[in-house]
Protein backbone atom coordinates (compact mmCIF):
# COMPACT_ATOMS: atom_id res chain seq x y z
CA UNK A 1 0.00 0.00 0.00
CA UNK A 2 1.04 3.19 -0.58
CA UNK A 3 -0.04 6.99 0.92
CA UNK A 4 -0.72 9.85 -1.92
CA UNK A 5 -0.63 13.59 -0.80
CA UNK A 6 -1.17 15.39 -3.29
CA UNK A 7 -0.44 19.27 -2.52
CA UNK A 8 -2.91 21.58 -5.15
CA UNK A 9 -5.02 24.38 -6.02
CA UNK A 10 -8.02 24.54 -3.64
CA UNK A 11 -10.27 26.25 -6.81
CA UNK A 12 -9.09 22.59 -8.72
CA UNK A 13 -10.43 20.35 -6.08
CA UNK A 14 -13.89 19.71 -6.86
CA UNK A 15 -13.09 18.68 -10.40
CA UNK A 16 -10.02 16.10 -8.37
CA UNK A 17 -12.64 14.67 -5.92
CA UNK A 18 -15.45 13.61 -8.71
CA UNK A 19 -12.64 12.53 -11.25
CA UNK A 20 -11.12 10.13 -8.59
CA UNK A 21 -14.91 8.98 -7.46
CA UNK A 22 -15.25 8.42 -11.64
CA UNK A 23 -12.63 5.32 -11.39
CA UNK A 24 -13.78 4.40 -7.98
CA UNK A 25 -11.17 5.97 -5.48
CA UNK A 26 -13.72 7.71 -3.34
CA UNK A 27 -11.65 7.56 0.07
CA UNK A 28 -9.85 10.52 0.65
CA UNK A 29 -8.90 12.96 3.67
CA UNK A 30 -8.73 16.76 2.63
CA UNK A 31 -6.91 19.54 5.09
CA UNK A 32 -6.40 23.52 3.74
CA UNK A 33 -3.03 24.62 3.89
CA UNK A 34 -0.95 27.38 2.97
CA UNK A 35 2.98 26.48 1.10
CA UNK A 36 5.17 27.68 -0.98
CA UNK A 37 7.89 26.35 -3.29
CA UNK A 38 9.63 27.90 -6.31
CA UNK A 39 7.74 30.87 -6.90
CA UNK A 40 8.17 31.84 -3.17
CA UNK A 41 4.70 33.59 -2.84
CA UNK A 42 3.23 36.58 -4.72
CA UNK A 43 3.00 39.97 -4.97
CA UNK A 44 -0.22 41.84 -4.81
CA UNK A 45 -1.39 45.34 -5.67
CA UNK A 46 -3.69 47.54 -3.34
CA UNK A 47 -4.62 50.35 -2.72
CA UNK A 48 -2.27 51.39 -0.04
CA UNK A 49 0.39 49.99 -2.86
CA UNK A 50 2.35 46.67 -3.48
CA UNK A 51 2.73 43.70 -0.43
CA UNK A 52 3.91 40.26 -0.55
CA UNK A 53 2.03 36.83 0.11
CA UNK A 54 4.48 34.64 1.17
CA UNK A 55 2.42 32.01 1.85
CA UNK A 56 -0.41 30.42 -1.09
CA UNK A 57 -3.61 28.57 0.32
CA UNK A 58 -3.68 25.26 -0.95
CA UNK A 59 -5.48 22.11 0.06
CA UNK A 60 -3.57 18.50 0.27
CA UNK A 61 -5.20 15.58 -0.47
CA UNK A 62 -4.44 12.51 1.44
CA UNK A 63 -5.26 8.94 0.22
CA UNK A 64 -4.03 5.39 1.30
CA UNK A 65 -4.47 3.34 -2.20
CA UNK A 66 -2.80 -0.28 -3.23
CA UNK A 67 0.39 0.04 -4.91
CA UNK A 68 -1.06 -1.05 -8.15
CA UNK A 69 -2.86 2.05 -8.44
CA UNK A 70 -0.52 4.15 -7.87
CA UNK A 71 0.32 5.28 -11.29
CA UNK A 72 -3.72 5.64 -12.28
CA UNK A 73 -4.37 7.97 -8.99
CA UNK A 74 -1.29 10.12 -9.90
CA UNK A 75 -2.44 10.72 -13.60
CA UNK A 76 -6.36 11.27 -12.61
CA UNK A 77 -4.27 13.98 -9.70
CA UNK A 78 -2.37 15.08 -12.70
CA UNK A 79 -4.15 15.54 -15.42
CA UNK A 80 -7.11 17.30 -13.68
CA UNK A 81 -5.51 19.16 -10.99
CA UNK A 82 -2.77 20.91 -13.80
CA UNK A 83 -3.89 24.39 -14.99
CA UNK A 84 -0.24 24.55 -16.76
CA UNK A 85 0.91 27.38 -14.13
CA UNK A 86 3.23 27.92 -11.67
CA UNK A 87 1.47 26.83 -8.41
CA UNK A 88 -0.21 23.45 -9.44
CA UNK A 89 1.29 22.02 -6.57
CA UNK A 90 3.13 18.42 -5.65
CA UNK A 91 2.83 14.95 -5.29
CA UNK A 92 4.06 12.84 -2.94
CA UNK A 93 4.06 9.09 -2.43
CA UNK A 94 5.13 7.29 0.40
CA UNK A 95 5.03 3.27 1.85
CA UNK A 96 2.28 2.04 4.41
CA UNK A 97 3.43 -0.17 6.67
CA UNK A 98 -0.62 -1.27 7.39
CA UNK A 99 -4.17 0.22 7.59
CA UNK A 100 -6.56 -0.74 9.97
CA UNK A 101 -10.41 -0.01 10.10
CA UNK A 102 -11.53 1.17 13.34
CA UNK A 103 -15.31 -0.05 13.54
CA UNK A 104 -13.90 -3.58 12.31
CA UNK A 105 -10.27 -3.81 12.90
CA UNK A 106 -9.80 -4.88 9.08
CA UNK A 107 -6.32 -4.86 8.29
CA UNK A 108 -4.26 -3.71 5.43
CA UNK A 109 -6.15 -3.93 1.58
CA UNK A 110 -9.29 -4.60 3.39
CA UNK A 111 -9.05 -1.51 5.52
CA UNK A 112 -8.78 0.70 2.36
Amino acid sequence: MKKIEAVIRPERLEAVREALDAQGFHGMTVTRVEGRGRQKGITLQWRAGEYRVEFLPKVKIEMVVAEQDVEKVVDIICSTAATGKIGDGKIFILPVEDVVRVRTKERGKDAI
